[in-house]
């Protein structure tokens, strides 16, 4: 079965096909780990037939599958448990290898979008959102899509601020900045 069902924008994929290859692909994966002895984390997630999965949809579906595609993975990060810790390295780690800066926007996008929305966010979104700004490894502060225009960059600001509190966002854009 294809993901694709049509040629027509807006409507090409089979949304519940992808949602269910994500889950399936995620829970096969922390299965795997678990088989194995471990917990899910950024080491183990790594060098699996799971991820190469995850990074072929990432890097050959178009925008708008890769829109859909990301947005299945976001829709797993919710109360602290394996299963979100899963899918939450799962997408700082597609953020980290990705290999144009695009797919990291996109990535970045879909997240943003769920945070500006009405409280309460899900825990596992805050911890993905907070891990992927805070964290130097991702220089995410270095990326010109967060400085493309002084709105965005506002914006970007504004929602570090809301997760991590004024002056520990500060100090992050800070420490960042100067390297």
């Amino acid at each position: 079965m294809s993901l694709q069902v049509s040629n027509e924008p807006g409507n090409r994929y089979n949304i519940q096909l992808i949602n269910a290859l994500v889950l399936y692909v995620g829970t096969q994966a922390i299965a795997h780990i678990h088989n194995k002895g471990s917990t899910p984390s950024m080491s183990t997630i790594t060098h699996s037939a799971h991820m190469d999965i995850f990074q072929n949809l990432a890097v050959d579906l178009d925008t708008e599958g890769r829109y859909l595609f990301l947005n299945a993975i976001a829709n797993q990060l919710r109360y602290p448990n394996s299963h979100t810790h899963y899918f939450s390295c799962t997408m700082l780690y597609l953020f980290a290898e990705a290999n144009t800066e695009a797919i990291q926007e996109q990535i970045t996008r879909v997240l943003l979008e769920r945070l500006i929305v009405n409280r309460p966010h899900p825990w596992g979104l805050l911890i993905t959102f907070i891990e992927l700004i805070k964290n130097p490894a991702f220089k995410f502060w270095n990326h010109d899509f967060v400085h493309c225009a002084p709105e965005i960059e506002k914006l970007f600001q504004s929602v570090a601020q809301c997760c991590m509190g004024q002056k520990q966002a500060q100090q992050v854009m800070e420490g960042t900045s100067a390297s």
